[in-house]
Parts: C-alpha cells; sequence; structure tokens
C-alpha cells in the first residue's frame, strides 16, 4: 500500500487506495486534506469554491458508522453515500454544511442533463488511524441502470420516537487510476480544470455515459475471514446465533427472510419445507427474472445452517443441496458460519449455481437495509414470529 506522508501533501497526486498520512499533534489540524487539496479539515463534505457554485467536492467516509452504512462496491464501482443530516430536528437540506443540499443538486443536473454545473466528486475514507485517510476514487452521481427515482432517495429514520430524512446516495466510482497534482492545482486555482480533466471523466461529462472502475476478484475461493463479520459486527452475529442455537430448525425462517432482503423484489414465494421430510432443502423458492410477459420465473432451493463460527460447512452439507438441484434451477446457502475451502472449491470449480450466505454477508445484508444495531437486529428477530413464511 502506497503511504504519502504528512510532508509531501502538498505536492502529492493522488493514487487509488494510498494512504495520506496527516500529522500527530491530537487535533483536528491533523487532518491531511486541507494541505492534499486545500478543503476544511471536518465535515463529511467539504467544497472548493461556493456553496452555489462548487468546482470540487471531497466526500469523507468512516465505512463503520451502522446507522449510515456507507459502502463502496469494489466489483461493481458502486458507491452508496448517507447525507449529513443524520439526528433529528433540522429538514431535509438544512444542514450545518449543506451537504444534502449538494447532493439535490448535483443529481437534479444529472437528471436535467445540466452536466457542466456537476464538480468532479473525490471520495476518500478513514484509515481508521489517527486522521490519515485513503484516497477511494474519483466519483460521478449516478448509476447505469438506475433511474432517477432510485439513485437519490430521502429516507426515513427515526431516533428516540424522532422521525426524520436524509439522503441515501448512489455514484460510480469511475476508472481513473490517479489524478495529477498539475490538475488538482489548476482546479484549486479555478482554471481551465474541465480540459485538463482526466479522459474518462470528461466523456461522462460530454456523453452521460460513466466508465465504472471495477476490481473484479481474481480469487473467487473466500477465506474464512472473508466470510465471516470483523469487529462489532461479531456481536450482531451473535445475537442471531444465541436466538437459534437452542433450536436450529427455528433458523429456518430467519434464513428464508434473509434470501428475501438479499434478492429483492424479484422473489415471488419462499416456503419452508417439513424438517423431517426436507430431501436435502429447508425451503424452496421461486424467483423472478424481468418484469411482464417478458419475465422468466425460476426456481430455487435453500438450505441453512445456523453453525458457531468455530464450525464450517463442508461437502457433506453442500452435497446435499447440490443433489436436490434439478435443470435450470439454483441454490441458496444461508449459514451463521462459513464454508471450507474444499466445499467453496467445488461449487467453483464444478459451476454449480449455488449462492452462498455467510455470517458475514448476513449482517452486511441486514446492514444495508438498516438493520445496523443491536436494537435493531433484535427487533427484526421478533418479527420473524409474525412474518417470517
Amino acid at each position: 500500500m502506497l503511504v504519502i506522508s504528512s510532508d509531501q501533501l502538498a505536492g502529492a497526486d493522488l493514487f487509488i487506495d494510498a494512504v495520506y498520512e496527516g500529522r500527530r499533534n491530537g487535533n483536528a489540524g491533523d487532518d491531511p486534506l486541507p494541505a492534499l487539496l486545500g478543503v476544511s479539515n471536518q465535515g463529511g463534505f467539504r467544497i472548493l469554491g461556493s456553496r452555489e457554485r462548487p468546482r470540487l467536492v471531497v466526500l469523507t467516509t468512516s465505512m463503520d458508522d451502522p446507522e449510515w452504512p456507507d459502502n463502496l462496491d469494489h466489483e461493481t464501482g458502486v458507491f452508496t453515500y448517507f447525507g449529513d443530516n443524520k439526528k433529528p430536528g433540522r429538514e431535509l437540506h438544512d444542514t450545518p454544511r449543506y451537504g444534502n443540499l449538494l447532493l439535490r443538486n448535483m443529481f437534479e443536473a444529472l437528471h436535467t442533463r445540466k452536466r457542466d454545473s456537476i464538480p468532479p466528486v473525490l471520495v476518500f475514507a478513514s484509515a481508521g488511524q489517527y486522521r490519515d485517510m485513503i484516497f477511494k476514487g474519483l466519483a460521478v452521481p449516478g448509476v447505469a441502470g438506475l433511474s432517477p427515482l432510485d439513485d437519490l432517495v430521502a429516507v426515513w429514520k427515526t431516533t428516540q420516537g424522532r422521525r426524520f430524512q436524509n439522503y441515501q446516495a448512489k455514484f460510480t466510482i469511475i476508472d481513473v487510476q490517479n489524478l495529477s497534482r498539475s490538475w488538482l492545482k489548476i482546479l484549486q486555482a479555478d482554471g481551465p480544470w474541465r480540459q485538463a480533466a482526466p479522459q474518462v471523466w470528461r466523456e461522462w461529462n460530454t456523453t452521460g455515459r460513466a466508465h465504472p472502475l471495477k476490481a473484479v476478484r481474481s480469487l473467487e475461493i473466500r477465506s474464512r475471514s472473508e466470510q465471516l463479520p470483523s469487529g462489532t459486527d461479531n456481536d450482531l452475529l451473535g445475537l442471531i446465533l444465541n436466538r437459534f442455537s437452542s433450536h436450529p430448525y427455528a433458523f429456518e425462517a430467519c434464513a428464508a427472510e434473509i434470501v428475501r432482503l438479499f434478492l429483492g423484489e424479484g422473489i415471488v414465494s419462499v416456503d419452508l419445507t417439513r424438517p423431517v421430510r426436507d430431501g436435502g432443502r429447508d425451503a424452496v423458492g421461486k424467483y423472478l427474472i424481468g418484469r411482464g410477459t417478458s419475465s422468466v420465473l425460476v426456481d430455487f432451493s435453500m438450505e441453512a445452517k445456523c453453525y458457531n463460527p468455530s464450525r464450517s460447512v463442508g461437502v457433506k452439507e453442500l452435497s446435499r443441496l447440490i443433489s436436490r438441484l434439478r435443470h435450470r434451477q439454483f441454490g441458496v446457502l444461508v449459514t451463521t458460519s462459513w464454508v471450507n475451502a474444499q466445499a467453496y472449491e467445488e461449487i467453483k470449480e464444478d459451476g454449480h449455481p449455488i449462492i452462498v450466505i455467510s455470517g458475514g454477508d448476513i449482517i452486511r445484508i441486514l446492514k444495508e437495509k438498516g438493520i445496523p444495531t443491536r436494537e435493531s437486529v433484535n427487533a427484526w428477530l421478533d418479527s420473524l414470529g409474525d412474518s417470517a413464511p
């Protein structure tokens, strides 16, 4: 990993996933972004220029806020970012740093094809040490295939009985490997930066077509650590394990709801099978691909394993699911644990159409669906008695 020290910031280029170190004085002045880009040293939204006419927007994120789970999907280049109205008491756009107003203006310009008024957006994530930051990429608002109804959404939250709204925005990290210091200097001086902008950004500005920076996994077989949660997410998984440890069959209904959350509106049905005669399947369902008369209905089978993470899912358990799949069917394995290497290799090498939802995946799915805390996970688990299939 490339590390840029604090004394190099003023002359440094921006490189994808490079760490930009701040000072070590223990205060807000340690932030590296003022020296690196000339922006302020606080806030999730930082701009160059005026609020009405920003020429550069910097989005910063810790990536670990459970209530507002910003996320970068490296395989698709889609960056999900939540606005700055994160507490009750204010109107959606009435925030101290006008971040939500910036989001509204950028996406409104996108939808009305006024891309010339949209500034470059730089994304930085906390490195988890001091105030160091990691450059995640150059972003543009919107995602290919996502409608104007879905790329910027005002979502409701309730905190201590008070309801309020915040934005959930979808950006695309475009395929730019680095940004030169010469271009950053032109931006800072408000010179002719559009002409000197990276070619991929200029193409988006002209045509609206964004080429995402996609990092396809070179290793399809996930390790144990990649399949399990870390940090405080372990506590959330522990809530699920504790709830079903004494009656693992009850986890099947929970697993079915997780599949519903993961597959989304394409789910037509998920029906649990009888525990003693399930034939290698804990549930069967139907998934709709497409819409209307052109849609295709596909059958799937689900297997649920409520295992402690100290125990992996192996070849035996997976073979049971694989043996029940028929032509044009797919399988879903949902486990609070992980799939060992031998079983994972069998899935990949033999091309079995099986989706693996491991313990870490379960927590990511819940957080993406607005279930990020101990209280909300417990409430969701409590609701399964009424809503589970």
